[in-house]
């Protein structure tokens, strides 16, 4: 799904220069769940934007499926993250003036060949939850209802940056056993960057990150159901 060559994204501000990644090499390979691991500044975030099509690389490439996305454009990247990537944030990013049905709108209404709004909030399990706003949700149903705009474009990819870092431990178990459920049911290949070492024991794959590389590469083959992942 994603292949990397000599990926490197330098930073600078006057006379700070902060390697952000270090000439990383690897692949994603499509359905995959995939951890990443490892302290703030690794590059972790760094990574998913560049994937996302976010930011730009400073030099090296990356692929995704044959397209080259170093070689793009804005306008082009634009058009790349529409059709292809959803996103799922530590926060949650809802328009406060809108219901759950209504903030998923906001993405059906410009996607290619969407599911229906009231379609993908059945599938995070809040059908009863329609017509509320942001404040008569709990954090776990706001965040569940941002997994369901990201998802109802039916994207790729799902990219995660700490899905679960404003959460409690039930709630975010509650938001991992989601978003495996969309990676199960709609194969959906997966990123998620946490800080919870845990979570790895139910991805297929945990990649480890420090100083801006890449450390670490393992396929977990005795996967932990959600519901089992310690906090």
């Amino acid at each position: 799904m994603f292949r990397t060559s000599a990926l490197t994204k330098i930073y600078e501000t006057g006379s700070v220069r902060v390697v952000a990644l270090d000439a990383v090499d690897l692949t994603l390979n499509g359905g995959d769940l995939t951890v990443l691991l490892g302290p703030s500044g690794s590059g972790k975030s760094t990574l998913l934007n560049i994937l996302g099509g976010l930011d730009h690389a400073t030099s090296g490439q990356v692929w995704f499926r044959d397209l080259e996305l170093t070689g793009l454009g804005d306008r082009a990247l634009t058009r790349y993250r529409r059709d292809n990537v959803g996103f799922v944030f530590q926060f949650y990013n809802l328009v406060p003036s809108l219901t759950a049905r209504e903030n998923v709108r906001l993405i059906t209404d410009i996607a290619p060949d969407p599911m229906s709004a009231e379609e993908a909030l059945s599938l995070v399990g809040l059908s009863a939850r329609l017509d509320h706003f942001p404040a008569q949700l709990s954090g776990g149903e706001q965040q569940r209802v941002a997994i369901a705009r990201a998802v109802a474009k039916r994207p790729a990819v799902l990219l995660c940056d700490e899905p679960t870092g404003a959460l409690d431990s039930k709630t975010g178990v509650q938001v991992l056993e989601v978003l495996d459920q969309v990676n199960r049911e709609m194969g959906t290949t997966t990123v998620v960057i946490t800080h919870n070492a845990m979570i790895q024991r139910m991805a297929h794959r945990v990649m480890h990150f420090a100083d801006g590389r890449l450390v670490g590469d393992a396929r977990i083959t005795d996967r932990l159901a959600p519901s089992e992942v310690a906090w």
